[in-house]
């Protein structure tokens, strides 16, 4: 019989045809498509459209120059006896720094002294002759009064010569009185001249010491002890000065503001310098400016103080300082880096709640160096792509990963 054979080949038979089933739903499993899931998707870097204020700023070069500089010159020619101080010293306001050997001073400002006291004592002469004329002329004007008297109750018993006589005594002793007033006033005036004169040669000899007209520091040095100086009204040819002067606890800029931000420009407005040789920046203030546009450049000049108690800053060095143009408080912001412009035109890759990118068309307002006025296009809240976008189509699905906010 056949039989065991006969069932030995259906049983192979079934067997392959169920591997030949499984094997082809294995297939099908593995080409169907299979759902989205987070660690398929692309992560992107998104930014939150916010709130906020944006301050658009002008930047301006200028080079610092201490807040005053000046050479100092003598008032008196002479020779330098000492020089105090150096290059680069820091003086304080007042502080000698050099003094100078002019011996023919001294014996001026002795003859100017000798000429006050010898007008003193012709003041006291001529005192001394004053009180003698009043004396005289009240002795012969009442003796003329008496006479006159007694002739008027009189007639005849007083010679007519007599009383001419004591009345010329009179008139004279007058005279002689006025004359002694007056030669007491010009005494009085030679010594006023005097005294004006010793005064004025004091202070010349006064300028003998230099002293610093304000603190600073001694940023040159002209002369050496031994030096002659020419007075500072001399030619400046000739006269040359001992050293220079510069306060560098304060120090300006001098920056021509563009006419078209002439109008922003406010007495007392703090201000950003940036002072690219030492990284770092300082706050200013807008100090003064001229109030009238320069029509060969169009500019108006505006000076800016830095404080510089460190002496961190040295003049001569340049700065960038940030004018701020226009200020706009509480609109919708969003940064640089998630814009893409063409032209006059602006989109930004947006991401719904749901992952889903669309390109959205917006309109752009003010801007500063990290973020845009959204005029219109976006809300509040919205998230925008900040990374590479290259890929990214309208209706594609990432995964969003928002950045800290730079505000």
């Amino acid at each position: 019989m056949r039989f065991p054979h006969a069932t030995k080949s259906i049983a192979l038979t079934a067997a392959l045809s169920f591997a030949f089933i499984q094997a082809a739903c294995s297939r099908t499993e593995a080409s169907a498509p299979r759902p989205d899931t987070d660690t398929t998707l692309p992560i992107v870097p998104v930014a939150r459209v916010e709130r906020g204020s944006i301050a658009r700023t002008t930047v301006l070069t200028a080079e610092f120059q201490p807040f005053q500089e000046v050479d100092l010159m003598a008032k008196v020619a002479g020779y330098v006896r000492t020089i105090h101080v150096d290059l680069g010293d820091r003086v304080r306001e007042g502080q000698v720094l050099a003094e100078l050997e002019v011996p023919e001073m001294t014996n001026e400002v002795s003859k100017a002294t000798a000429i006050v006291e010898e007008t003193e004592s012709g003041i006291a002469a001529s005192r001394d002759e004053l009180q003698r004329a009043e004396s005289a002329h009240q002795i012969a004007h009442l003796s003329y009064t008496r006479l006159q008297e007694v002739a008027r109750r009189e007639a005849g018993l007083i010679p007519q010569q007599e009383l001419d006589e004591s009345h010329s005594r009179d008139l004279i002793a007058e005279a002689q009185l006025a004359s002694a007033k007056s030669k007491l006033r010009v005494e009085q005036n030679k010594t006023v001249v005097a005294k004006a004169e010793e005064a004025r040669l004091r202070t010349m000899r006064d300028y003998i010491t230099i002293t610093a007209p304000f603190a600073g520091t001694v940023t040159k040095r002209y002369a050496n002890s031994g030096s002659m100086i020419q007075a500072g009204t001399a030619s400046q040819s000739q006269a040359m000065p001992l050293v220079r002067l510069s306060q560098v606890g304060t120090l300006r800029l001098s920056l021509p503001v563009p006419e078209s931000l002439v109008s922003t420009i406010r007495a007392g407005e703090r201000v950003e310098v940036r002072v690219k040789s030492l990284g770092r920046s300082f706050e200013g203030r807008v100090a003064r400016f001229a109030a009238r546009v320069d029509t060969a450049t169009r500019t108006m000049i505006t000076e800016v103080d830095v404080a510089n108690p460190t002496g961190a800053i040295m003049p001569g060095m340049y700065a960038e300082v940030s004018l701020q143009a226009e200020r706009r408080e509480r609109i919708l912001t969003a940064p640089l880096e998630g814009l893409e412009r063409s032209g006059t035109s602006a989109r930004v890759f947006a991401v719904n709640d749901a992952g889903v990118v669309r390109i959205v068309p917006v309109q752009l307002g003010v801007e500063d160096s990290r973020r845009a006025e959204i005029v219109s296009g976006l809300g509040e809240s919205d998230l925008i792509i900040t990374g590479r976008r290259t890929g990214l189509n309208a209706g594609d699905k990432v995964k969003p990963k928002l950045m800290e906010s730079d505000r």
